[in-house]
């Protein structure tokens, strides 16, 4: 797979979108998962306008990220998520897999560390991306999101002995102060932010006649609106996490971004959490498990 920079800072979504399509036929079904997670990855961080979150107009309410060191950051990744497919096409046995994926989970932090120079740009999308790609890799007869789910959450009820007891991160000490489930839960739980609310937000907003982006757009929204973030509570608390909420819905309520009235509510929304400092940085985690998902259900040929 190349890393040149070039190839890693993909220049606009079209080159994103054909990712899957690229040599297909010469691509092994573990190499193709791999360039779906990157793809979606790459979609999640190019939509644009997001909430405090990177795209391609800032760095949103990060000082420490921008687009292309997201982009070049999952490229990074590629070869984890495809060792984690490979894992699950070969390893039948749950706990066994479930240690495996662990370990290149681990490892692929280290790499995506020395890529960013230290910077944090996807622990959560290793995490809940690593386990939904090697779900798809255990049954490619059966790659419905729902089914694909379930087989993630298994995979993460099964204990890792050799996982840290406690990792010191701020979702986990989020999780910690305000008794949340966080995103171990979320994927315990079969990703119901992803199955429940992103999925059938793409699918309402693209009936309703919105655009790819906008509905997209809305889809984030909606996860926002009721997704208890921890990025947003380590950085703002429940009060941020509780006005995050409310002005998403407000939002949708509205009519979705793309409306008028949506729009100009969408800008203020922008200011208060740039004021607040905080980015909804677990709803586009799961965003991007949203368009891996929709991505696979449409693309992917065995």
């Amino acid at each position: 797979m190349t890393t040149n920079v070039a190839f890693d800072c993909l220049q606009n979504r079209a080159e994103s979108n054909a990712i899957a399509q690229v040599g297909t036929a010469l691509k092994s079904y573990a190499e193709r998962l791999a360039d779906m997670v990157v793809a979606a990855l790459i979609d999640e961080v190019t939509l644009t306008p997001k909430p405090g979150l990177v795209d391609l107009r800032s760095r949103g309410a990060h000082h420490d990220l921008s687009w292309e060191l997201m982009c070049h950051s999952a490229w990074a990744l590629h070869p984890t998520f495809w060792a984690m497919a490979q894992a699950g096409q070969t390893i039948p046995n749950t706990q066994q897999l479930r240690e495996e994926i662990g370990r290149l989970g681990r490892a692929g932090e280290v790499q995506m560390m020395a890529a960013t120079k230290g910077v944090n740009t996807h622990r959560g999308a290793i995490w809940a991306l690593g386990l939904l790609v090697t779900a798809a890799a255990q049954d490619k007869s059966a790659l419905t999101a729902t089914a694909v789910s379930a087989r993630a959450a298994v995979l993460a009820r099964c204990p890792d002995q050799f996982a840290p007891i406690i990792t010191g991160n701020n979702g986990e000490r989020a999780c910690q102060v305000y008794g949340v489930g966080g995103a171990r839960a979320q994927a315990q739980a079969g990703f119901p932010h992803v199955i429940s609310v992103a999925l059938p937000a793409l699918k309402h907003w693209r009936e309703h006649g919105e655009g790819e982006l906008a509905a997209q757009l809305n889809a984030l929204l909606s996860v926002i609106a009721e997704l208890d973030d921890t990025c947003i509570l380590s950085r703002g608390g429940m009060a941020a996490l509780l006005a995050v909420q409310a002005g998403a819905e407000k939002i949708l309520k509205l009519g979705g971004a793309a409306s008028a009235q949506g729009n100009a509510a969408l800008q203020v929304f922008e200011d208060d959490l740039l004021a607040r400092h905080v980015s909804p940085g677990g709803a586009a985690d799961l965003l991007a498990a949203a368009l891996f998902l929709d991505r696979l259900t449409k693309e992917i040929q065995v």
